[in-house]
């Protein structure tokens, strides 16, 4: 099992980048784990802009999927998680805090959101509203599936992600799989010029997605109501979801299913490196960023960086003020410095 828990960590990561300034104090070295999406990445690049700079860390950020990102700070290979969507990986984290190898140190952004989304259009053509709307073969024919025409598609999260996992266990709990695909685009980038060259070709297009993105402010979407949130149900969901992803799509067993719950997501540290540096943790735990400001910044990411997340983090410092009461007077000092 360890073996193939290094195989898989080997397998998926995407890189490793190190960020060590010359003024790196060799008492510090924090390893960020970091996700192959933007608003992570936005979270990842200021955090670790900010403790080398301030706090004169060794920082290394290892990018990838949230399976091996997780199993690796679970093991303690990566010592801070920027961006955690708890609910998601309930079922594997919570079992590492009550052992004492990690903590959860706070909100990171107070709102998130995700769902199952319809295009606007199609979604006022033909009245849906709720998932049970899309249990109608005439109205998954909108959505046809290239690669399999017999199912409409449902564009889903990256098979990387928990969510992928979650979404494949919702489609068989409200009877959907029969009529749609649970597609994996590939990435991140992928599913929003998925979503992206739906709307510029005026298709019909059903998919997850979530917010905080820069995407959501330029697209007309419609959430589809599901089964209120409920902690029994998910928690016996995500037993499911965490057996299928250790033993493949054939562990599936009948449980239920209900909407995402919309949350604050959080961080997580190594107990050991907290207890190491409290300085540092304690910044990171006073670190957080409002949903419409990192909005704002994915936008910048986007449309004015060219795809620059280091460029974005500086123009986050430069333009906003909140992160100088995250850290001592000081340290803030030696960021603006910096910049």
């Amino acid at each position: 099992m360890k073996f193939l828990r290094k195989l898989i960590l080997s397998a998926f990561f995407i890189s490793t980048l190190s960020l060590v300034g010359t003024s790196a104090n060799a008492a510090c070295k924090a390893r960020l784990g970091d996700f192959d999406w933007s608003s992570a990445n936005i979270h990842t690049a200021i955090s670790a802009f900010i403790l080398e700079k301030g706090y004169g860390c060794k920082v290394t950020v290892t990018k990838g999927s949230t399976t091996p990102i997780m199993a690796a700070h679970y093991d303690g290979q990566l010592d801070v998680i920027t961006e955690v969507w708890y609910d998601n990986i309930v079922a594997n984290y919570e079992p590492h805090v009550a052992a004492g190898t990690i903590k959860n140190i706070g909100v990171n952004t107070p709102d998130s959101q995700q769902a199952f989304y319809v295009d606007k259009t199609t979604a006022d053509k033909y009245n849906l509203k709720s998932v049970e709307d899309m249990k109608d073969p005439k109205i998954a024919a909108l959505f046809k599936d290239p690669e399999n025409p017999s199912k409409g598609r449902m564009t889903s999260c990256i098979s990387g992600w928990t969510c992928y996992t979650v979404n494949l266990v919702k489609q068989k709990e409200y009877g959907l799989d029969a009529l749609y695909t649970n597609f994996d685009p590939g990435s991140g980038g992928a599913l929003d010029a998925a979503i992206a060259g739906a709307f510029a070709k005026k298709k019909p297009i059903f998919t997850y997605y979530w917010a905080p993105t820069g995407l959501m402010g330029k697209v007309d979407l419609v959430r589809l109501t599901e089964p209120k949130w409920s902690k029994k149900c998910w928690d016996d969901m995500s037993a499911v979801v965490e057996k299928i992803k250790a033993e493949g799509p054939e562990a599936y067993t009948k449980s239920c299913a209900s909407e995402y719950r919309d949350m604050a997501l959080t961080k997580s540290v190594l107990t050991k490196w907290a207890a190491a540096h409290p300085a540092e943790t304690k910044f990171l735990s006073q670190y957080s960023i409002p949903t419409a400001t990192v909005n704002k910044m994915l936008a910048f990411y986007e449309d004015e960086s060219d795809g620059d997340m280091e460029l974005t983090a500086k123009e986050y410092l430069k333009n906003e003020s909140a992160w100088t009461k995250w850290v001592p007077a000081d340290v803030a000092k030696k960021v603006k410095a910096a910049l």
